[in-house]
C-alpha cells in the first residue's frame, strides 16, 4: 500500500506536516513498515479538500484531528 501526503502550501497550512508525522508513527506502532510505503508530494491540485492524502490512487481529505481515525478506517482495516 502506498500512502502519499501532499506537502504543498495549502495543505501545509492545514497541518500536512502533523498528518505525515502521525501516519509515520502509526505505521511504526502497528509494525506495518513492510506493508505501507510512505511518500510526500507537492500540490495535488485539490487544495480546497484540506490535507490531501492519496492511498493507492484514492484521494482522501485528512486533518490533524482525523488522522488517527482515518488511519484505522482506511489503512489498518485493509491490512489486518
Amino acid at each position: 500500500m502506498t500512502v502519499t501526503v501532499c506537502l504543498g502550501s495549502a495543505c501545509h497550512v492545514k497541518g500536512s506536516h502533523y498528518v505525515l508525522e502521525t501516519l509515520q508513527r502509526l505505521v511504526k506502532e502497528n509494525h506495518l513498515e513492510d506493508q505501507v510505503h510512505m511518500a510526500g508530494t507537492f500540490c495535488t491540485g485539490n487544495c480546497q479538500k484540506g490535507v490531501c492524502v492519496t492511498i493507492d490512487d484514492t484521494l482522501f481529505s485528512f486533518s490533524p484531528d482525523t488522522t488517527e481515525e482515518l488511519f484505522k478506517k482506511e489503512i489498518l482495516s485493509k491490512l489486518k
